[in-house]
């Protein structure tokens, strides 16, 4: 089992939890972008960087998940991919995606996208605040666990 993460987008704070929850139980943490990445030296730390374009990155991840890999990523189209393949995905916030919610989020998004292409202004996501973050370091410590001890 290893960790992908869709780094263009993932907040820093989320990247450095993951970078010390992959010292902490030797879990290789790769992190995918289209832009340069530099993340602290570590034998578990990798980068991947793909061309600039539309799901590149996202594509790039599918493309090398393996069953039971963790994504983490906000990306809803990804995150049903990622469950589709076989992997667990993990938003920055500490929500799982999951069969049952993954359909229902990417209803919302499409109905979202269709308001804003009428013109609604529907604002974007609320800002990354400190309980978000401890919720996401709990939910991943708790994966981690769980998937150590299976």
């Amino acid at each position: 089992m290893q960790i992908w993460v869709d780094a263009d987008a993932c907040p820093k704070v989320i990247k450095e939890i993951l970078y010390r929850a992959a010292e902490r139980t030797g879990v290789l943490l790769t992190l995918v972008a289209n832009q340069p990445l530099f993340p602290p030296r570590s034998l578990l730390i990798k980068t991947l960087q793909v061309p600039p374009g539309f799901d590149v990155a996202d594509n790039e991840i599918v493309r090398r998940l393996a069953t039971g890999d963790l994504v983490v990523t906000a990306d809803i189209p990804l995150a049903a991919e990622v469950i589709a393949c076989g992997g667990h995905a993990l938003n920055p916030r500490g929500e799982f995606y999951s069969t049952e919610n993954v359909r229902e989020l990417l209803n919302l998004r499409d109905f979202m996208d269709t308001l804003r292409s009428s013109g609604v202004q529907t604002g974007g996501p609320a800002a990354l605040t400190q309980a978000d973050r401890q919720v996401f370091a709990n939910r991943l410590d708790q994966f981690l666990a769980r998937i150590g001890s299976g």
